[in-house]
């Protein structure tokens, strides 16, 4: 076997690319390594001849199968499937922070630490003193609405 021979170029490239899916998984190296297995059969059997050729076939082939069966190769493959929350407001309600700077009374903001930084806070119209553990509520434009934490021992 000779690597200028076109047909034993496009196996190999075929086999290395389907091989290849173990490290890149996913569906969709399998099924180009595929179409280069095709294209090396129809180069075999005389179908097609030439680069040009060649190239076309594993286009439109490609094409073919990644359309046809990429669904199929995601579910045995699998890859990376992975939804998360999208609302990064509904992340943050009901977490428990701490006052950093005074908030209140009435409409007076003041600091609290949440999640590794400092956010602007407006508390209940109450005063919660520095230190107090608070539960944020609500988002208010950039700052947090936030009530103390009642402790039930």
């Amino acid at each position: 076997m000779e690597l200028s021979n076109p047909i034993t170029v496009w196996l190999v490239l075929g086999l290395l690319l389907m091989i290849s899916e173990v490290i890149v998984p996913g569906g969709i190296v399998i099924l180009l390594g595929a179409a280069c297995v095709i294209v090396a059969s129809s180069l075999a059997l005389g179908i097609i001849e030439g680069f040009v050729q060649s190239m076309t076939l594993w286009f439109m082939t490609s094409m073919v199968l990644l359309l046809s069966f990429r669904h199929v190769t995601q579910r045995l493959v699998g890859g990376d499937a992975h939804v998360a929350n999208t609302d990064e407001e509904a992340d943050l309600y009901n977490q428990i922070a701490t006052v950093k700077e005074a908030i209140g009374p009435g409409q007076q903001t003041g600091r609290i630490h949440c999640l590794g930084t400092d956010w602007t806070a407006l508390g209940d119209g109450t005063e919660i003193k520095v230190g107090t553990k608070v539960r944020i509520i609500c988002r208010d434009n950039i700052g947090f609405v936030v009530e103390p934490v009642i402790d039930s021992v």
